[in-house]
């Protein structure tokens, strides 16, 4: 399954960049990451402790995952790649975000790839309603400087 989403903010790339550079941030703007917190890193790369739980009526589900920021060039691009150090084999997840200056602010695409079947479509309808309410939640959060 994969997808993607793209804002417009009215900031530039430096302001909305630390928002999705650190995973750390995310449950304060995308309500189905509930938890992440920071592992011991993977080598170099920092790593989290990621609960996921999404509700669609009276169904729930939950899932924690350890992500690893894989790639990262500062204000412009940021990978986090599923890494469970288990040895076990697991379902894909990757989430990639890319930023780029706009006139106005900046642009920001997301793209998720999960390579499970365990939600199936659930998961994509609940994926799909929530990037729309944390895009907006995202807006509201990152402060524009004055000019």
């Amino acid at each position: 399954m994969d997808v993607a989403a793209s804002l417009d903010a009215p900031c530039p790339p430096s302001v909305v960049a630390p928002w999705v550079d650190d995973l750390e941030r995310y449950p304060a703007w995308l309500s189905i990451v509930t938890r992440a917190e920071p592992v011991e890193p993977h080598g170099t790369a920092p790593a989290w402790s990621v609960d996921l739980r999404g509700h669609i009526g009276p169904l729930a589900r939950s899932k924690r995952l350890r992500m690893v920021r894989t790639a990262h060039e500062p204000e412009r691009l940021v990978v986090f790649e599923r890494s469970e150090g288990d040895g076990r084999q697991h379902a894909s997840w990757v989430l990639r975000a890319e930023l780029a200056p706009t006139p106005a602010g900046s642009h920001l695409t997301m793209h998720l790839h999960y390579g499970g079947s365990f939600w199936g479509p659930v998961l994509e309808r609940l994926l799909r309603d929530e990037i729309v309410q944390g895009s907006q939640r995202l807006l509201a959060l990152v402060t524009c400087p004055p000019g």
